[in-house]
């Protein structure tokens, strides 16, 4: 029998939950591309609830120990002998999150001889050393338009959080005070603005279809172009490059993955050819951005604002500057694991594991790296070398 080793975030701080606000969460017949959702046999878990920490075992324990494997869960994996590295050495499936991310480098790899399938319960392979995968034969798979959705409603969230000047607005709230002239000396309307993405993929065209109301000016750049339809759509305004996009916008959104062609592109000199007080959203990879670059741009006023929620290294160390930069809206990569987000890519995450078990092909757009190979999904997202 093989040992699957999962590795999720931490409980809440006072403990795993005995009530939720709501009694549960919508049901999606598909996704907005007519993508079937996750389809396992049955799923052990209620929708709605907490499936993302140790506690939550993404609903995967009764299932798995039902066909007689090893099923070890754990939120510990960066100091040195963590349990994670303690059980890859005889692992032969690891299951980790983009939110607490289970770093799969090449020394790991190297070290764990059995491993054969690294499952992202999410989306965003970048966690993993694609090329030591490829090497060593390892399957790769990712839980595809699982919360695209999600992560798109929470970039629309920041981009009118930062624009509007929310956040000190409700700190004035908080902290007793009526200081009107203090919130809107900050606060603008989007309506009018240049806003454009990086990146157009699910997210990104999710990200581009919810403000399409706003009256916004749209653009794109994506090294795969968009049908004319949707272009003539939306309205949108290609640029083959980033650095032919940002110069007009007042808004720019990152939602493409991490790879060599986007690792640190925001640095110093990308980010002075943005107009002075645009403002950074960064819901992709903290790596597409210099760190310290960004943080002199918000201190020179280059930027008005940067929102993230991806960091470097995750979880961040309490020192990281971004923690303290000023005028940003940082979150702890929380986008993508609403509880909506959670149902399906714990069932995503199941469908998977059936089809490796029972030995069928996983479907093609859960697929990152097979056979040796960039493939599926990940032929697409990824460039071969990253």
């Amino acid at each position: 029998m093989a040992k699957v080793v999962c590795v999720l975030y931490d409980d809440p701080v006072d403990g795993y939950p005995v009530s939720y606000p709501r009694d549960g969460v919508p049901h999606l017949e598909c996704y907005p591309d007519g993508q079937s959702l996750p389809t396992p046999s049955a799923i052990d878990f209620t929708p709605g609830t907490l499936l993302g920490s140790v506690s939550g075992e993404l609903g995967l324990r009764p299932y798995l120990e039902g066909l007689g494997h090893e099923f070890v869960v754990t939120s510990d994996k960066d100091d040195e002998n963590s349990e994670f590295d303690r059980h890859l050495t005889d692992a032969e499936v690891v299951i980790s999150q983009p939110f607490w991310p289970a770093y799969l480098t090449a020394e790991r790899i190297a070290a764990a001889p059995k491993l054969k399938l690294a499952v992202t319960a999410g989306i965003g392979s970048d966690h993993v050393d694609l090329n030591a995968a490829i090497a060593a034969g390892i399957t790769v798979a990712e839980v595809t338009y699982c919360n695209s959705v999600s992560v798109a409603e929470h970039v629309v969230m920041m981009i009118l959080s930062q624009v509007r000047n929310y956040l000190p607005s409700y700190k004035w709230v908080i902290d007793g005070g009526w200081n009107v002239a203090d919130c809107v000396q900050r606060s603008y309307d989007l309506e009018g603005m240049q806003v454009g993405t990086l990146g157009a993929g699910r997210i990104g065209v999710a990200v581009l279809r919810r403000l399409a109301p706003f009256d916004v000016h749209l653009h794109y750049t994506d090294k795969h172009r968009l049908p004319a339809e949707v272009e003539a759509e939306l309205n949108l305004t290609y640029h083959p490059t980033a650095q032919e996009m940002v110069p007009h916008l007042d808004v720019v959104t990152i939602n493409a993955p991490l790879h060599r062609e986007t690792r640190r592109l925001f640095d110093d000199e990308l980010i002075s050819t943005m107009k002075r007080g645009a403002h950074l959203i960064n819901t992709a990879r903290a790596l597409i951005c210099d760190r310290d670059a960004v943080v002199r741009a918000l201190q020179s006023g280059q930027l008005a604002g940067y929102a993230g929620d991806v960091w470097y290294p995750q979880p961040a160390p309490s020192a990281h500057p971004w923690r303290t930069m000023p005028h940003h809206g940082m979150t702890p990569h929380i986008s993508g694991s609403s509880l909506s987000a959670q149902a399906r890519y714990a069932a995503g995450t199941r469908e998977i594991l059936e089809c490796y078990f029972a030995g069928r092909p996983i479907r093609d757009e859960y697929i990152i790296v097979s056979g040796g190979a960039l493939a599926g999904v990940g032929a697409h997202s990824y460039t071969a070398g990253d």
